[in-house]
């Protein structure tokens, strides 16, 4: 396989153009047309369908090119990087990360680390599913409580917490051996559980609210509208300005935060400079707090 052709491939598909692609990579255009008409002859496959307007991808030009363009980044930032003497820190950085998780705590994260990488772009991604890092392109990935999976490498590097709180207007209980009812905001998917403190105290929740947003929950909680059982990052600053009452630590619910990136033996430098920041902003091992 030439790789030269699969890098002037992969410059014409993400230019979309010949013409583009020639003036992005300084070739001209008869080059760039014969490599990838090469590159399709080694495949037996075509690739690329000219048209008078331009050019589309086939689906298999469509594969090839999600599955190779982060690999041939790579390999273009290793090459940099020799030339350098060294692993320069460059590039375009994807992250996908939970919403919560962004909301808390990414902007300040990207804003401290931009500044120590000033040429690194971050492309960050918010939304509670799991990504396909090879297909959709993503560098890293934060994930809580990952699952095992033999494709991805990463380190955990925040621990959170599951606590029972509740407005100052609501008394808080005694312990007791029998559960005890309480009005609850319930957050989307928590709904049925008692809630068991370390310190012997078990409330069984009954929802009168169901929120899908833990925010919208510890807003609710902090009006007074019930209990909540949320994240300690996310109400330590209520807590502390005295909107909330802690009742108890929920043990066995810890939340493990992990950064992950894809486990090819070689880490490029912006992914390593990454995960490396993480870990060192979160020494203590504690997610940063929310106001």
């Amino acid at each position: 396989m030439d790789l030269n052709a699969l890098a002037d491939f992969n410059l014409v598909a993400t230019q979309g153009g010949f013409g583009r692609a020639s003036r992005a990579g300084r070739r001209s255009k008869a080059t760039l047309s014969r490599r990838v008409a090469e590159l399709e002859e080694q495949l037996g496959v075509r690739l690329i369908e000219r048209h008078a307007k331009g050019l589309e991808l086939t689906d298999a030009g469509r594969q090839l090119l999600a599955r190779t363009e982060g690999p041939m980044q790579e390999v273009s930032e290793a090459f940099a990087a020799a030339m350098d003497g060294g692993e320069r820190v460059r590039g375009v950085l994807r992250i996908a990360a939970p919403l919560l998780f962004s909301q808390l705590a990414m902007g300040r994260l990207c804003a401290e680390f931009h500044q120590r990488h000033p040429e690194v772009t971050l492309d960050v991604v918010a939304e509670d599913r799991v990504v396909d890092l090879v297909e959709e392109r993503f560098d890293v990935a934060i994930r809580p409580n990952p699952r095992m999976d033999s494709a991805l490498v990463g380190r955990r590097f925040a621990t959170d917490r599951l606590v029972i709180v509740a407005s100052p207007d609501i008394p808080k209980p005694p312990p007791s051996t029998a559960p005890v009812s309480v009005p609850a905001v319930i957050t989307t998917g928590r709904e049925g559980d008692e809630w068991t403190s370390a310190d012997g105290l078990t409330v069984l929740p009954q929802p009168v609210l169901r929120l899908s947003s833990m925010w919208m929950a510890r807003d609710a909680v902090v009006a007074g509208a019930g209990v909540g059982l949320l994240p300690q990052s996310l109400v330590r600053g209520a807590l502390a300005r005295g909107e909330l009452v802690l009742w108890g630590e929920v043990p066995g619910r810890e939340v493990e935060l992990w950064v992950l990136h894809t486990s090819r033996r070689l880490a490029s430098p912006k992914v390593k400079a990454f995960v490396e920041f993480l870990v060192g902003f979160h020494a203590d091992g504690v997610l940063s707090p929310a106001g």
